[in-house]
């Protein structure tokens, strides 16, 4: 099953995540949580692994109808943006909010997750 939608960009890993984040700004998305991998498993284990942030990027207006629709709905959000390297080259990935949606039977969340995955695809292209 395919749950995100990845894209390899020329740029830093801190390029990367200074402008995914500016793109989903544009967006309509805040981030409300920030992940860093990276410093994470190096504190709670000791263990050394590359750069990798988790962004939980979250669109209020969304969020509010998805609310209004699904109560339970919280286990699903925020959608989660990530920024990771892997054999020297960059990556930006965002969660499919229609493959996440896909297993409630919900009209309304369905028009939801498709508004909500334009716009994550918008932002991750806009990351050149």
């Amino acid at each position: 099953m395919n749950y995100g939608y990845t894209k390899q960009v020329a740029l830093s890993f801190q390029e990367a995540k200074e402008k995914i984040v500016a793109a989903l700004a544009q967006e309509g998305f805040g981030i409300l949580t920030e992940i860093d991998v990276k410093e994470t498993l190096k504190k709670k284990l000791g263990v050394e692994y590359g750069e990798y942030v988790i962004l939980g990027a979250c669109n209020p207006p969304f969020a509010y109808q998805a609310l209004q629709s699904e109560k339970e709905i919280g286990l699903f959000m925020p959608c989660n943006v990530i920024v990771y390297e892997k054999d020297g080259s960059t990556f930006v990935s965002a969660i499919l909010p229609t493959a996440a949606m896909g297993m409630l039977d919900n009209p309304a969340l369905s028009k939801i997750a498709v508004e909500a995955e334009a716009k994550l695809k918008k932002a991750i292209d806009a990351v050149l």
